[in-house]
This record gives C-alpha cells, sequence and structure tokens, in this order.
C-alpha cells in the first residue's frame, strides 16, 4: 500500500482519508490549523499521522483536499517541495453563484494549479463530482462509486486508479487534462439538480454499463 498525504481536514479531506485508512494505506494529514489536522488523523484513526504544513508531504500522492479559493496559494507555498509528486487535485473552481466559474474563460481549475506547481509534479483530476457524504460511504446501493479521471501523464493516472481501487471505487479514465474542464462543469450539473430537480445530495452521478450490476 502507499502512503497518501492529505492536504486539508474539510468533509472530502475525512472521506478520502478514511477511504484510504480503511483500505491499509498510510495517510498523513496536513493542515495550515495543526489542530485541526490532529483532530481528522484521531477521527481516521488506524496509524494516521500529521504533517507540519508546508514542510516535505510524507506520501509521493498529495491530494489537494482543500477549496479552490485556496489551493493555488497552497501549492505556491509547497514550491518545490511538491516536485516530482503525483498531485490528485479534486477542487472545483464555483463562482459564488454556483452557476459559472472563478477561472479565467479559456482556463480551468487544473490547468490552473498545473501552472504554480513545479515543472515534474503530474495533477491527476479525480473525486470531484462526489459529495463528500456520498464518498465516505464509499459506496451508492450496494454498487461501487464512480471516480472520473484526467490527466497527460497515463503512468500516473494508472496509479491514481489503482488508489481508487483499492478504496472500493471504480476509476473510469476520461482523457487527457484539459478533459478536468468537463470534470469541473459535472459538478455545475450536480448542483443544477441539487438546486431544480432531486433537491437533496443523497446521489452521485456514474455510468450504466450494459451487463453489469453498476446502477
Amino acid at each position: 500500500m502507499s502512503t497518501i498525504s492529505i492536504i486539508g481536514a474539510g468533509a472530502m479531506a475525512a472521506a478520502i482519508a478514511g477511504l484510504a485508512a480503511k483500505a491499509g494505506h498510510s495517510v498523513e494529514v496536513i493542515n495550515r490549523d495543526a489542530a485541526k489536522a490532529r483532530v481528522l488523523a484521531e477521527q481516521v484513526g488506524t496509524g494516521a499521522t500529521t504533517g507540519t504544513f508546508g514542510a516535505d508531504p510524507a506520501g509521493d500522492i498529495v491530494v489537494l483536499a482543500v477549496l479552490y479559493a485556496a489551493v493555488l496559494d497552497v501549492v505556491k507555498q509547497y514550491g518545490d517541495k511538491l516536485a516530482g509528486k503525483l498531485l490528485i487535485d479534486i477542487t472545483n473552481p464555483v463562482a459564488a453563484d454556483l452557476a459559472s466559474f472563478v477561472t479565467p474563460g479559456d482556463s480551468f481549475g487544473a490547468q490552473e494549479i498545473a501552472r504554480v506547481a513545479p515543472a515534474d509534479a503530474v495533477i491527476v483530476k479525480a473525486f470531484n463530482t462526489l459529495f463528500s457524504h456520498v464518498l465516505a460511504a464509499g459506496s451508492f446501493q450496494g454498487s461501487p462509486l464512480d471516480v472520473f479521471i484526467a490527466g497527460n501523464d497515463a503512468q500516473a493516472k494508472a496509479r491514481v486508479a489503482v488508489f481508487i481501487e483499492s478504496l472500493g471505487l471504480r476509476p473510469l479514465d476520461i482523457g487527457l487534462l484539459p478533459m478536468a474542464q468537463t470534470l469541473e462543469h459535472v459538478c455545475l450539473l450536480s448542483l443544477g439538480l441539487l438546486a431544480h430537480s432531486i433537491k437533496h445530495t443523497n446521489f452521485s452521478i456514474g455510468v450504466s454499463l450494459p451487463g453489469t450490476a453498476h446502477p
């Protein structure tokens, strides 16, 4: 199993950390507020540790589990300490109107992160289409949740896919990193469904394949 460093201590960080620890990974929780990191590590249990914000992450896989409003500053602050790391971007650069983005019109969240990350860090988009409490449950109506991934590095995506499978989830590769913009639009789709159709967050967006039990 791997060592997974998770920067953040919110609901998504807790969901991923909990699943990772249950799957046997070593989990390092990092947050600007060290007390919040300790609380989450204690909540996760099973040997989860805390790291010092801004110091070298212990894991080769680093999950950026902070709000998009903070993620660029976080990546800039870490600087070369993220060199050579596989960064999983779970953020959604959604504007306050919940119907548009805060990113430049010709860009998207994952690309903005790639621009400020070290040149040899590898960015893979994943987990951004799931609500935290649905993800924390690990499955939906008895079937694995779908986790869509996008990235330019095939080897990195394969590593992320193995990690996702180890959590009991189903990875679905949708292509190169520019497809992360499509995944960020899926977040808007979920918010639109929440506001206008479904009226609650107890749902997940996935793919039904003929001949399988997956919903």
